[in-house]
């Protein structure tokens, strides 16, 4: 108890707390006048990552896999605004599902992004402060959280995520696992760090050696982003 409270009073000092800085604090940039989603630039090169996550996967992941889910949430959302417009709703299920992925893959990818460092300048090593307070309050140890997080990356069934979530109603952090981008979410938590595991995240340079890959990927985290997360779930 005394850790979370710590943590709790900490982050009350120090967070941005609205609910718009909070979501663009992890990644997740407001709709642009006119209304329609926009990729976000990477903080980096497609290389930046190297030798971990080669350039090739970053730039086809980047511009092509994430592009295409912005354009299918704008689609969604134009097909949807068309149907309150006419009152057809014969299709609705259909461009609701379609709103909830594409919604889903930009959302996760815009954190993603955001959660990479290149190792040494930023990514890699260990949590520290509220991050590193958090961790061990909620699952006893780093080591014991890096081998909960490894294991449900490695067993996402098929295409998905691997994500650590703020729980809100008691402040504590959880892994979830996420199928496609969207089933399996959970409601009352955000997301603060995730790893992307559908195979067009890694297959170029690991194949079928997801494991290889989330090894990898740990000498990427940008840890710094992830206190940032974690310091906009609190609220004054």
């Amino acid at each position: 108890m005394e850790r979370r409270s710590f943590l709790s009073t900490a982050a009350l000092a120090v967070a941005a707390v609205a609910s718009t800085s909070s979501l663009h604090a992890i990644g997740f940039e407001p709709v642009p006048s006119g209304g329609k989603h926009e990729v976000p630039a990477l903080p980096y090169d497609f290389a930046a990552l190297e030798p971990h996550i080669d350039a090739q996967t970053m730039q086809i992941h980047h511009d092509k896999h994430h592009a295409a889910y912005v354009a299918g949430l704008n689609k969604a959302e134009d097909e949807l605004a068309k149907a309150r417009a006419s009152g057809d709703f014969s299709i609705v299920q259909h461009w609701s599902r379609q709103a909830a992925f594409h919604g889903g893959g930009h959302w996760l990818h815009s954190m993603f992004w955001k959660v990479m460092a290149p190792a040494g300048k930023g990514g890699g090593g260990e949590p520290t402060g509220m991050v590193a307070s958090a961790i061990n309050d909620s699952f006893g140890s780093f080591d014991a959280f890096k081998k909960q997080f490894s294991a449900a990356a490695g067993s996402v069934e098929g295409s998905g995520w691997a994500l650590l979530h703020f729980r809100h109603d008691d402040q504590r952090l959880i892994i979830l696992q996420a199928e496609n981008q969207q089933k399996g979410s959970s409601w009352g938590t955000t997301p603060i760090l995730g790893i992307d595991v559908w195979e067009h995240a890694y297959y170029l340079k690991y194949q079928n050696k997801r494991p290889d890959y989330i090894a990898a990927w740990w000498n990427v985290v940008n840890w710094s982003q992830v206190e940032a997360n974690l310091n906009s779930m609190y609220k004054k």
